[in-house]
């Protein structure tokens, strides 16, 4: 892929100077190289004899850093892809090789306008400073070049490690190439050595930077090259130096140094072809180069210690080893510390995890998955246990009435008071939504005591809201050969047990309990069948004028067609209903059907159809936030008009909170008419007379019962009819009409036509019946009123 690709979009005219930039960058790195190949041509002809003045083989080094100058500024003005940092650095380069390239031209001309004196003659001092300031903007420019450092910490590693590195680098290049220079048998000039030095810096600088560099903008092979300009051309210099002396002078003039410009190009040829970077820095660091240091400086002290003369260089090799080591030391002290915060911090991150994972979120107690690995070591180990299962009741009205908050500050109210009561002696755990768990594994625990502790806890108000909160709480006790899925089993059979048992209250599990319960939990799971299949059936009562036996009415009574147990009553599902919360779909059936059916006879039968229909509405269909509107569309989808609907409501339901009581506000502004069934049955019949805005009164059963039965005895007989002489004053009172329920016999109906009941319902009057039987009753009754007009 060439470098195009990687290149951001671009203008038409910058993607048409592409292939013109690339030629440029050929162009100088040939003639650099050729520069390289003619000093070398020229070099072999000198020592043939042939070559002329050893002051020509001056002129190679200007010419091919002029050439380098050249490349770089080529770069820095059509390369569009350099950014402001590249850019900066290149430049400096460029001013750097133009300084140097400027001592070495004075050099060269000092040496031809002296070429008789060109074998020892030195280095001019201004020369030689046009080349030490080259350098050193060299130095300064690797120098600048930015590193991705995380934080304040890194940086202080990173600082040792590049302290490390130069060092060690240094003291081999002292040791192997510099210090021999200055103790050879023919020492060059100061000045030369000089810069044999800077280049050495040159060198260890940039081999260092690449090393921790980030991954952009100047490209580190670009760094590589420049770093091999400085130091190998060095090196080779020195060893030169040191072998052959002032003879070295000419290869040295003609072929080695003008390596170094060859190099810069290359390097410029490896920035141009590199990919621009998005500024999005990565780190890079050579960990191994900083242990390499150490490695090399470790070198000479080996060579003193097999027998090398220990003379001034050697000392400045063992001070310089000294100082590393004691750099190590602190790096693997920071590096120690480091590690040592890391792993505290992995192994806090870790207890976290490990907490987060077996406790509940909410209210801190253990989850459902610790407690039954809780269960399953406590089994195994000491083979008996107990375990509580703690159901709240009615908790979702709790939800429904204060909100969900409410309900969570609940939650975690209940769990601190599981903590108080239950202390060392078990493990408290939340199950899941408001069930609650205790294992009981103290060896004096009795939980039959620790449940009645618990629930004697629940008498009192708790949580800011100084609710009253009750719960069922089944246990089962754990023997030899248990499992944690039969515990837990026989613990949930129990605490359904203590709820069909009237809730508020536990239940000890007992063989053959199951059975029961299972039964009346699979019955619960039957129901969302029976709703999927159609198996409910709605069948009515009709509700008559006690004097003439006139249909004004009739009340939706459902059925459940089970497929092997026959016709179901509602006193055998509904309990199950309320409790797996499909009572709400099953009431939105009930109310549906009601008024489709209802509609249906208006259409068919006009005047003479039912002027009301009641079905029967839950406690948990009032406390439904989306009750209204379900009301709202079985009118609307029926067309039945909303004074013909009669919701019945218990005394039960009305006394649940100031949800249901807003939604019996919004059904009364609706025109929905509202009964208030089994009335006389609740403590607060009376005052639900004011606060209730009910249409209709139904007198309960349970006081038309033996109200016809005449002993002889006038003052038994009025206390029998009490309740329902009290019931119809109350109900003229408030203008609300009265239907008495449960009409066994006409002599009932009789004593309740002379207190002032004028509609009934029960088996004397009429059965409750299909609506082809409504129908038929309706077709009869029209039919008799038709004959007598």
């Amino acid at each position: 892929m060439t470098r195009a690709a990687f290149r951001p979009t671009a203008s038409p005219a910058v993607d048409a100077a592409e292939p013109v930039v690339r030629k440029a960058v050929r162009r100088y790195v040939g003639a650099t190289a050729a520069v390289v190949a003619l000093g070398a041509a020229w070099c072999a002809a000198y020592f043939a004899g042939v070559g002329g003045s050893e002051a020509l083989g001056y002129v190679f080094v200007p010419v091919g850093g002029a050439l380098a100058t050249a490349a770089v500024h080529h770069l820095c003005r059509h390369d569009t892809a350099l950014d402001r940092v590249a850019r900066r650095f290149w430049r400096t380069v460029r001013l750097a090789l133009a300084v140097i390239s400027v001592g070495y031209g004075w050099l060269a001309v000092d040496m031809l306008t002296h070429a008789a004196q060109a074998r020892t003659r030195a280095m001019p001092l201004p020369a030689a400073a046009c080349v030490a300031i080259g350098f050193c903007v060299a130095i300064w420019g690797v120098a600048r070049v930015p590193v991705a450092v995380a934080g304040a910490g890194e940086w202080w590693r990173l600082l040792l490690d590049r302290t490390i590195a130069f060092l060690g680098c240094t003291a081999v290049l002292w040791y192997a190439g510099l210090a021999p220079m200055l103790t050879a048998a023919e020492p060059w000039s100061r000045q030369a050595m000089a810069l044999v030095g800077l280049g050495f810096l040159v060198a260890v600088g940039a081999a260092t930077k690449v090393s921790y560099v980030a991954g952009g903008p100047v490209d580190p092979t670009a760094l590589r090259f420049i770093a091999a300009g400085g130091g190998v051309v060095a090196g080779v210099v020195a060893v030169l130096a040191v072998r052959f002396g002032f003879v070295a002078g000419i290869p040295v003039q003609t072929v080695v140094m003008p390596m170094a410009p060859l190099l810069v190009t290359f390097g410029v040829a490896a920035q141009w072809l590199a990919a621009p970077q998005d500024g999005r820095r990565t780190a890079r660091r050579d960990v191994l180069l900083p242990y390499l240091a150490v490695a090399a400086v470790d070198l000479p002290l080996v060579a003193v210690a097999f027998g090398a003369p220990l003379r001034w260089p050697g000392r400045v090799v063992v001070i310089a080893a000294v100082v590393v080591t004691a750099l190590v030391t602190v790096r693997q002290y920071l590096a120690f510390r480091e590690n040592s915060r890391l792993l505290r911090s992995a192994r806090s991150q870790e207890e976290r995890l490990q907490y987060e994972v077996s406790h509940d979120g909410l209210t801190g107690l253990a989850n459902r998955a610790l407690f039954r690995d809780r269960l399953a070591t406590v089994l195994a180990t000491r083979g008996r246990a107990s375990v509580l299962i703690l159901d709240l009741d009615d908790f979702k009205t709790v939800n429904d009435l204060l909100g969900h908050g409410a309900g969570d500050r609940l939650l975690v109210s209940i769990a601190q008071l599981l903590r108080a009561e239950v202390g060392k002696d078990g493990l408290p755990v939340r199950v899941g939504g408001d069930e609650f768990a205790v294992l009981l594994f103290g060896t004096h625990a009795d939980p039959e005591e620790m449940a009645a502790r618990l629930l004697d806890a629940l008498d009192r108000p708790i949580s800011e809201h100084r609710l009253l909160v009750q719960a069922s709480i089944g246990i089962a006790d754990a023997g030899p050969g248990a499992t944690v899925d039969s515990v837990l089993r026989d613990a949930d059979v129990a605490m359904y047990a203590a709820k069909q048992r009237g809730k508020a209250g536990f239940v000890r599990y007992a063989d053959g309990m199951g059975e029961p319960v299972l039964a009346y939990m699979q019955l619960g799971g039957e129901l969302r069948r029976a709703l999927d299949e159609g198996e409910f059936e709605l069948v009515y009562q009709p509700i008559l004028r006690l004097s003439d036996r006139r249909v004004v009415g009739v009340e939706a009574l459902l059925r459940w067609h089970h497929p092997t147990r026959g016709v179901l009553r509602p006193a055998e599902f509904i309990p199950a209903a309320e409790r797996t919360g499909l009572i709400v779909p099953v009431g939105r059936f009930v109310l549906r059907e009601t008024c489709r059916q209802a509609a249906a006879w208006l259409a068919e039968f006009g005047l003479d159809a039912p002027q009301e229909v009641g079905p029967n509405v839950s406690v948990r269909q009032l406390h439904d936030p989306d009750f209204v509107a379900d009301v709202c569309a079985a009118l609307a989808d029926s067309g039945l008009p909303g004074d013909r609907l009669v919701l019945e409501v218990t005394e039960s339901a009305i006394l649940r909170g100031q949800q249901v009581a807003r939604t019996l506000s919004e059904l009364d502004r609706m025109g929905v008419r509202l009964a208030l069934d089994d009335f006389g049955t609740g403590e607060s019949s009376l005052s639900l007379l004011r606060a209730f805005p009910a249409s209709i009164v139904k007198l309960d059963k349970s006081f038309v019962d033996g109200i016809e039965i005449d002993d002889g005895l006038p003052a038994a007989a009025s206390t029998r009819q009490a309740v329902a002489r009290a019931v119809i004053q109350l109900a003229r009172a408030h203008g609300l009409d009265t239907v008495a329920e449960g009409i066994e016999s006409a002599e009932q109906a009789t004593v309740l036509r002379e207190l002032g009941y004028t509609l009934g319902q029960g088996y004397h009057l009429a059965q409750p019946m299909t609506a082809d039987g409504v129908s038929r009753l309706l077709a009869g009754q029209r039919d008799l009123a038709a004959a007598d007009r």
